[in-house]
C-alpha cells in the first residue's frame, strides 16, 4: 500500500452530490461533475492491503480491490484500469448502481468507515474512457461457432462480450428498441446517464457483437426456431414478472406498477416523448415498496413535480449501525441509508405525513379507496409490528391520486412464450431451472442472471454473465475454456 497509515490519518470522504435545489431541476447524475478525482487517490490510500481481503469474498466478481486501490493511490491509472477490467466488464455501471457489498466486507469496516471502494472503482472506469484505456478487444480469430443471447441487461451484455472476445459469433436479441434492458429503461438517468451504456455498446459492436433490437423472442421469433439456428443460446431475460398487491381497490385507475412508470420517464429523457403519460406532476403519489425501485420512483416523481410523494416500507426503520448478533461483519447489513432520492424528498418536504426522508416504515397497505368514477383517491394503511401484524389503533388514510407498486419481481415473464416454446423446466418459485454448468434441461440452452437466480444485484448479474460465458465456451469447445467463471449457479451472498 502506498500509505501504510492512510486508514489512520485520512477520514472517509465520498463523491459529493450536487445541491438538491439544482439537481431536481434536471435528469443529470446527482454527483458533482469532476468532484471525484480530487479525492479518490487519498481515499484509495485508506486501503490496508489486508492479508486476507474480505472485500474479495463479498464481491461475486472477485474484484482485485487492494491491487487497484494501490495503483490509484500511485495514480497509475492504466494499470488500475487493466486490473479492474480483468474481473468486471462494466465497472462504470457497478460504480454507480451497485450497493457495494464489498464495502460491507472491508476489514476496515470492522470498527471504522469502510474504504470508498465503489467511488474508486467508478473513478478508474471513467478515467479509462477518458484516457483511451477501454479500447475494443476483438478476437484474433473466429471459432466458427454461433451464440444467441436473449436479453441485453448486464448479464446478457457481459456474456455476449466474453463470448465474442473468445472468438464466437454472438447476436444479442432485445425486445425493446434500444440495448440495455433494465439499465436503459428501468434505472433513472439521474443514477446513471445513458451515455455510459452507449459507449459500452459501441465498444461491443467494434469487437464484433451483433445486436437485434425490437425483437421479442417467443413472439416475433419462435424460440425453438432460434435455438435451431445457433450452436448455443443464453437466456438472460431478467426477472420481469412483477409482484402484485392483492388488496381491495387494486382495480382502481391510477394504480401502476413501477416498471410501467419508470420506462416512460426514461423515454422522455431519451427524447421519445415530450411528457410521460403517467407523469406525477401535480399528483399526490404513494409508492408501495421500500427498496431501490421504490427510491427510483421517488426521485422520478420529485423531478416530475409531484404535489406530494410518500414511500411505504413494510419493514421497521433499521438502525444506523450493524447488529453484530444478527448481521455480523462481513455480511451486508440492513442499515438506515439515505439515497439521493430520499435526501431530495427530505429537503423538499414532499411527504408531510411521513418521516423526514418521505418514508413511512412499518406500514402495510390495507386497501385503496376511490371516487365515483373509479379513480384512486386514497390509500388506507396500518402500522405493523416486527412480525407484520397490524397494530390496533394505527389505521389511517393517505391522499393518493397516483399509486406506484414497487414490490419486486418473482422471475422471468412467461407470457413471451420462450419457456413454453423451448420446453424449459422451472423451479418452484418460477425461475428457470439449471444445472451446475448453467445448462437448462434443453441441450445447448443456458440460463443466467435474474431469470434463473431470481431478483438480485447488478454485480451478481455481471458475475452470472461472465460465468455462463465460460460454461458456454466449454460446451462449444469440448470441455476447456480460458474464460473466468467467478461464481457457480448455486452461489449466494454471505449470510450468517
Amino acid at each position: 500500500m502506498a500509505d501504510p497509515k492512510g486508514f489512520l490519518t485520512t477520514p472517509r470522504e465520498e463523491w459529493p452530490r450536487r445541491p438538491v435545489e439544482e439537481r431536481v431541476r434536471d435528469w443529470d447524475e446527482v454527483y458533482v461533475p469532476g468532484g471525484l478525482l480530487p479525492i479518490v487517490s487519498t481515499q484509495a490510500d485508506r486501503c490496508m492491503d489486508c492479508g486476507v481481503p474480505f472485500c474479495h469474498e463479498a464481491c461475486p466478481l472477485g474484484n482485485l480491490i487492494p491491487e487497484w486501490n494501490d495503483l490509484v493511490s500511485r495514480e497509475d491509472w492504466r494499470a488500475a484500469a487493466e486490473r479492474l477490467h480483468a474481473t468486471n466488464n462494466f465497472p462504470e455501471f457497478t460504480g454507480r448502481l451497485c450497493p457495494a457489498p464489498c464495502e460491507a466486507g472491508c476489514v476496515l469496516a470492522i470498527n471504522q468507515p469502510a474504504v470508498t471502494i465503489k467511488n474508486v472503482e467508478c473513478a478508474i472506469a471513467d478515467k479509462a474512457w477518458e484516457e483511451g484505456f477501454a479500447a475494443p478487444a476483438p478476437p484474433d480469430r473466429l471459432s466458427g461457432r454461433t451464440v444467441a443471447v436473449i436479453g441485453s441487461g448486464p448479464t446478457g451484455l457481459a456474456a455476449a462480450q466474453q463470448l465474442t472476445r473468445a472468438g464466437h459469433t454472438v447476436a444479442v436479441y432485445e425486445r425493446d428498441d434500444r440495448i440495455g434492458g433494465l439499465m436503459r429503461y428501468g434505472i433513472p438517468a439521474f443514477k446513471m446517464e445513458k451515455h455510459h451504456l452507449e459507449r459500452r455498446v459501441e465498444q461491443m459492436r467494434a469487437e464484433g457483437t451483433r445486436f437485434r433490437t425490437s425483437t421479442t423472442v417467443g413472439r416475433d421469433m419462435d424460440a425453438a426456431e432460434l435455438r435451431s439456428r445457433y450452436d448455443a443460446v443464453v437466456i438472460a431475460t431478467g426477472a420481469t414478472a412483477w409482484r402484485e398487491l392483492p388488496v381491495p381497490g387494486r382495480e382502481l385507475t391510477g394504480i401502476h406498477q413501477a416498471m410501467e412508470y419508470l420506462p416512460l420517464a426514461n423515454r422522455v429523457c431519451e427524447g421519445d416523448l415530450k411528457r410521460s403519460p403517467l407523469s406525477a406532476q401535480g399528483r399526490h403519489v404513494v409508492i408501495v415498496g421500500g427498496g431501490d425501485t421504490g427510491a427510483d420512483c421517488l426521485g422520478t416523481a420529485v423531478r416530475e413535480r409531484a404535489a406530494s410523494v410518500t414511500q411505504l416500507d413494510i419493514y421497521r426503520r433499521p438502525g444506523a449501525g450493524r447488529d453484530e448478533e444478527t448481521e455480523p461483519w462481513p455480511t451486508y447489513p440492513k442499515l438506515y441509508r439515505l439515497s439521493a432520492a430520499h435526501e431530495e424528498a427530505g429537503a423538499l418536504r414532499t411527504a408531510p405525513a411521513a418521516h423526514a426522508d418521505a418514508r413511512l416504515f412499518a406500514a402495510s397497505t390495507l386497501r385503496f379507496v376511490g371516487d365515483d368514477e373509479g379513480r384512486v383517491r386514497g390509500l388506507h394503511l396500518v402500522e405493523v409490528d416486527a412480525g407484520r401484524r397490524p397494530v390496533p389503533g394505527t389505521e389511517r388514510t393517505l391522499p393518493a391520486d397516483m399509486v406506484l407498486l414497487a414490490l419486486g419481481f418473482s422471475g422471468p415473464d412467461q407470457g413471451d412464450g420462450v419457456v413454453a416454446q423451448l420446453g424449459l423446466q422451472l423451479e418452484p418459485r418460477g425461475t428457470i431451472a439449471r444445472g451446475p454448468d448453467f445448462a437448462t434441461n434443453v441441450p445447448g440452452v443456458f440460463a443466467a442472471g435474474d431469470a434463473a437466480r431470481g431478483q438480485s444485484l447488478i454485480v451478481w448479474a455481471i458475475a452470472e454473465g461472465r460465468a455462463v460465458a465460460a460454461a458456454v465456451d466449454r460446451h462449444l469447445t469440448g470441455g476447456t475454456s480460458h474464460l473466468p467463471a467467478p461464481i457457480g449457479p448455486y452461489d449466494r451472498p454471505m449470510t450468517v
